[in-house]
């Protein structure tokens, strides 16, 4: 199958509408226009709504996203938007029409006349570089089928050297401050959209939970940080992701001078000359590694610090990590091509590492009867995911939040992968068919179960179910993680139950969880 192909089919580019001809039924008005979707099996998808001004083009390109303008048009929404550029190697959704007009977010919601339902919106992953809420995985109908009292609604972003590329240090860099945190503006400003029209859909602005995985988690466990953000949601859903995914300021600057060298530029004025798939084209070629920055501007130097002092202290969290987290890599490059990528990792990222830190590092992987790519697969594991997990829980109590942490275990029957990274995916989607990564279809009860803790945290704040309207008819009590009993709910995929940390020794204390103080190795 042409997965390229498949998605391109889906394409089409909404217009105004100046006829009257359209389903009034199917029309809400919003700031910048009045957008008609389409109903199917009692669910209606808004796709392709703009939530800025101006598209980012032009002498906008590396500029903060434009706020909406008034707009009394009628406007079709029944077309996904261009894809942000990002890698088609690495996504789906970058396997779409990509520009640099990318702007958008879609809306499902059920067909009814309920008002104030709880909001949740949606952040896809892709390390920052990739993906689109174009993904197929994304599609929301059979989620907001199954849970009609919530609205769902999927957000695009900025990616790689257009969201997230250090330039204030160029001699006419003064007029682009926020060059290298593009991408989470964007997600502030869909947000932003969301607070100010989201009634109009039966939503309540109120009540928004923001949730994501991998860049799309690390980006939820980010936006509370920034100033004047927390006015957008109230809870949060971090699924295999959190602030570690950042970079410093000198890496930022390390890795744009890299690019401007090879583009052979030297101010933005010159970048700005530059067609942006050739932009796009240089920097995927040297792999840069474009993070969102801890800039002391938009996002604190130290996140983990900044939790840990109370800064999210009213936002509710639900964190959680899959079992084998990095074997979802292993997988997809194959074996040859884990042990080229964790050679150059070891390389590059590990060269900061202190030697103390070093020798516990080895220690850890000696203690492992196993071979040498899984040796490596749970160490970075660990590094990348459940130790900056466990460490945003703890982070968050400490200064007075709450946070419910999860371990998700269930594998795929596909080999090496195991429970890799994403896997959980198609279980949040409500989407067993796709089975890319999971290899099979997972218990159906199991499934369901889990989506319903996803909405009822947005609903409530709590994630536990009681057994009237648990999809098993057994209550599911998920406690608090707290720093001495350090509870976490384990999905297995038939005994959802909850057991401290210690029990499944998710990080290993002693030796890996300091090492989140090094951010992306």
């Amino acid at each position: 199958m042409d997965v390229k192909k498949l998605l391109r089919a889906q394409y089409g580019e909404n217009k105004r509408i100046t006829d009257g001809n359209y389903d009034k039924s199917l029309a809400v008005q919003c700031v910048n226009g009045k957008f008609v979707g389409k109903k199917t099996d009692n669910i209606i998808a808004y796709r392709g709504i703009p939530f800025v001004g101006k598209p980012p083009v032009g002498d906008l390109r590396w500029k903060a996203p434009v706020e909406v303008v008034a707009d009394n048009g009628v406007y079709e929404a029944y077309h996904n938007a261009k894809s942000a550029y990002g890698n088609e190697n690495f996504e789906i959704g970058s396997l779409f029409y990509l520009d640099e007009d990318c702007l958008y977010l879609n809306i499902w919601k059920a067909d009814d006349s309920a008002v104030k339902k709880p909001v949740m919106a949606w952040i896809h992953g892709g390390a920052f570089e990739a993906g689109g809420t174009v993904d197929p995985m994304f599609d929301c109908h059979n989620f907001v089928k199954e849970n009609p009292d919530v609205i769902v609604v999927t957000i695009a972003y900025r990616l790689g050297v257009f969201g997230f590329f250090h330039l204030s240090h160029l001699s006419d860099g003064e007029d682009y401050p926020d060059a290298q945190n593009l991408g989470l503006l964007d997600q502030i400003a869909a947000l932003k959209w969301v607070h100010e029209n989201i009634s109009n859909f039966g939503g309540d602005p109120d009540n928004v939970t923001i949730f994501g995985e991998s860049a799309g988690a690390g980006s939820c466990s980010l936006l509370p940080l920034i100033p004047g953000s927390q006015k957008y949601f109230k809870r949060v859903i971090a699924e295999s992701g959190a602030p570690n995914q950042t970079r410093s300021s000198e890496e930022g600057i390390e890795g744009a001078n890299k690019l401007l060298e090879i583009l052979g530029c030297k101010t933005v004025a010159e970048l700005l000359k530059i067609d942006a798939q050739k932009v796009f084209d240089a920097s995927s070629a040297l792999f840069m590694r474009q993070f969102p920055e801890r800039d002391g501007k938009y996002l604190p130097l130290e996140p983990f610090e900044a939790y840990a002092n109370g800064a999210a202290k009213d936002i509710d969290f639900l964190i959680g990590c899959n079992k084998d987290e990095m074997n979802f890599f292993v997988y997809s490059f194959g074996l040859e091509g884990w042990n080229a990528w964790v050679a150059d990792r070891k390389a590059k990222g590990f060269s900061v590492i202190s030697a103390e830190d070093k020798k516990l590092m080895k220690s850890f992987c000696n203690d492992m009867q196993c071979e040498n790519w899984e040796r490596d697969s749970r160490l970075l594991s660990q590094i990348w995911f459940n130790a900056p997990v466990i460490k945003l829980a703890e982070s968050q109590t400490k200064g007075g939040g709450k946070s419910y942490a999860y371990y998700f275990t269930p594998e795929s029957s596909l080999p090496i992968m195991k429970c890799g990274h994403a896997i959980e995916l198609a279980v949040v989607f409500n989407h067993p068919d796709i089975t890319g990564d999971t290899g099979r279809e997972f218990n159906a009860t199991f499934c369901k179960t889990m989506r319903k803790m996803w909405v009822q945290f947005a609903k409530t704040g709590n994630p536990s179910l009681s057994a009237d309207i648990s999809p098993d008819g057994k209550a599911k009590t998920w406690p608090l993680y707290d720093t001495q009993n350090k509870q976490v709910m384990v999905f297995d995929e038939f005994d959802i139950h909850p057991e401290k940390e210690s029990a499944r020794k998710i990080v290993d204390w002693d030796r890996t969880y300091s090492l989140t103080k090094y951010y992306m190795l």
